[in-house]
């Protein structure tokens, strides 16, 4: 992988003696790229955000690729990220994560990842992550929520076997042929569209969303109406998440992550 690197590298610039010339695109075709989803794209990014943390630090590679705008949903509720990246020192070791699925919107401006990740403690858990692309092309996170996973940390570290000091890139190659992306159908009448009706309490599909009293919640919805998600953070300290994708000229749930008041994922 780093030898297929420093070839295209070496492709892209002038100066490698006896390369082929630059290849130009119209402007035509670059605007149908960028308007094309691509989850193996939104996945490579992830990949690279936790390199960057591993190589140039935790908080730093936060800040790095964040959106602007972008939300960290904590145990407290969400928090502007900006804001609390801006007093946050990298730490010695950073935590590690890879994306295990991809959700896209049709048109490709919005996506969902759902990944596991390790902390230097050996503790294992599960997030989610929002990303959305920016005019240059580029995916920027823009909310992101996790927490640890009692099953899944009893599990890995039972079943991986004993590495190297520096193995701290086991869970990405672990990791990467599992990856599964799916992309929304397009939406003739995307101008008119709107965001799925949430379940309530009362008539939730998946975990028991929290308690509308109290509550506080989030939502959005790509430009097409193809991708929808929602936060919401119950009185009691539960979080959730959810997303879903418009199949078939209906919405259909892609995703639901819980976590319970005390912080862990919820089983159920």
């Amino acid at each position: 992988m780093i030898r297929a690197a420093a070839i295209l590298a070496c492709l892209a610039l002038a100066g490698c003696s006896g390369g082929p010339p630059p290849v130009r695109y119209s402007d035509g075709f670059m605007r149908n790229v960028r308007n094309t989803a691509n989850p193996s794209t939104v996945a490579a990014t992830e990949i690279a955000f936790a390199r960057a943390a591993r190589d140039d630090g935790q908080w730093t590679a936060f800040r790095r690729f964040l959106a602007d705008g972008g939300v960290i949903h904590g145990r407290n509720g969400v928090i502007d990220a900006a804001g609390f990246l801006a007093t946050q020192s990298d730490p010695p070791a950073a935590v590690q994560w890879t994306p295990l699925a991809v959700w896209s919107s049709c048109d490709g401006q919005l996506a969902v990842t759902q990944g596991k990740f390790a902390e230097p403690d050996g503790s294992w858990g599960y997030y989610v992550t929002v990303w959305e692309r920016q005019r240059n092309g580029t995916y920027r996170w823009s909310y992101d929520m996790g927490a640890p996973d009692t099953a899944l940390t009893e599990r890995e570290n039972r079943d991986r076997e004993p590495q190297s000091e520096d193995d701290s890139t086991v869970i990405v190659v672990q990791a990467i042929p599992m990856i599964q992306g799916e992309v929304a159908d397009c939406r003739a009448d995307a101008a008119a569209a709107t965001g799925p009706a949430w379940p309530d309490a009362a008539a939730a599909t998946g975990p028991a969303w929290p308690d509308a009293a109290g509550a506080t919640t989030g939502v959005g919805i790509s430009r097409d109406g193809s991708l929808a998600w929602r936060w919401v953070q119950g009185a009691d300290g539960r979080r959730m998440f959810a997303a879903q994708q418009w199949r078939g000229g209906a919405w259909e749930p892609a995703l639901d992550f819980a976590v319970t008041a005390e912080g862990r994922v919820d089983p159920q």
